[in-house]
């Protein structure tokens, strides 16, 4: 946590721009969203395209509570449009999952709950215990939704059964540093940062199994930094970003085999965070460069 919070305090001074030419190509069929994005942390499937959380602050603080978080839409058109605004309920928004028309944002210390047929309406806050503030990513296995906490080493489970009044987050496994969160039918699989910074042999990529009586295992040997995690359209493979070094790979579910994934951008990634993959396409926010890097399956 100390060092995340040093590399983001360390990144200030960007301006807000408008949400007009929202992409722009480079090669490699890598096209990137900027304008309007003020320190994206998630993306999220939405209507053909994706939803993008930003803090919106002027420096960048995971665990800020200036209540400046918003949520863009890039629609399948390729346009930026405004979502969730900045309506004080957000402040670090992180990661996504919608069920009924309802939008769950991990935020500092909760989760907030949109109902999207009802926007002017107050969102559901689920606070969860003190201490357990770098709530950061979501997946959904039949009505229980798991939340990861980063700085505590927890996964907290959820009922949603009905959205329009869920359970209260409730302590349900330890397992290192969880980060990104991704179901698949009866299993989870936990991508692992080191909150202090330190990353040791227990940081990596882990499968949840027996959810009624969880087991972990590994997936990966390799530690590193994991933030984001998503299948590939074939489901063969897991894609994953690394915050150190810096980048994305690809993990090949029946052999182990994990490779970098080369991406050709002028400014290099930063900070690789809560991925999406969809249309045959990887949207990467790199959240300290407040982008949204969108390459080709490889």
């Amino acid at each position: 946590m100390k060092k995340i919070i040093c590399i983001y305090a360390a990144l200030i001074g960007l301006s807000f721009t408008s949400l007009a030419q929202a992409q722009k190509p480079t090669g490699q069929q890598v096209q990137i969203i900027e304008n309007g994005l003020r320190f994206c942390e998630s993306t999220y499937p939405y209507e053909g395209g994706i939803l993008i959380a930003n803090f919106g602050t002027q420096e960048l603080n995971p665990l800020n509570t200036e209540g400046k978080g918003y949520i863009l839409h890039y629609n399948k058109e390729g346009k930026l449009q405004p979502f969730i605004t900045a309506d004080g309920n957000l402040s670090a928004p992180k990661g996504m999952f919608i069920r009924e028309s309802h939008l769950f944002v991990c935020d500092v210390n909760k989760i907030v709950v949109y109902d999207l047929n009802r926007l002017e309406a107050a969102p559901q806050i689920l606070s969860f215990p003190e201490g357990h503030l770098f709530v950061n990513d979501l997946a959904a296995i039949g009505n229980t939704l798991y939340a990861s906490v980063t700085n505590t080493d927890k996964i907290f489970s959820i009922d949603i059964s009905d959205v329009r009044k869920a359970g209260q987050p409730v302590e349900w496994l330890t397992i290192p540093g969880p980060n990104g969160l991704l179901a698949d039918n009866n299993q989870l699989y936990v991508a692992s940062y080191p909150a202090d910074g330190n990353t040791q042999d227990k940081h990596t990529i882990y499968r949840v199994t027996n959810l009624a009586q969880p087991q972990s295992e590994k997936v990966i040997e390799i530690p590193g930094q994991y933030d984001g995690i998503a299948f590939s359209t074939d489901k063969a493979s897991l894609y994953i970003t690394n915050w150190s070094p810096a980048g994305l790979s690809k993990i090949d579910l029946k052999t182990g085999k994990t490779v970098p994934v080369s991406i050709q951008l002028d400014k290099a990634l930063m900070g690789p965070a809560d991925i999406t993959v969809a249309n045959h396409r990887i949207y990467i926010p790199d959240l300290p460069n407040s982008r949204v890097v969108m390459v080709k399956e490889q």
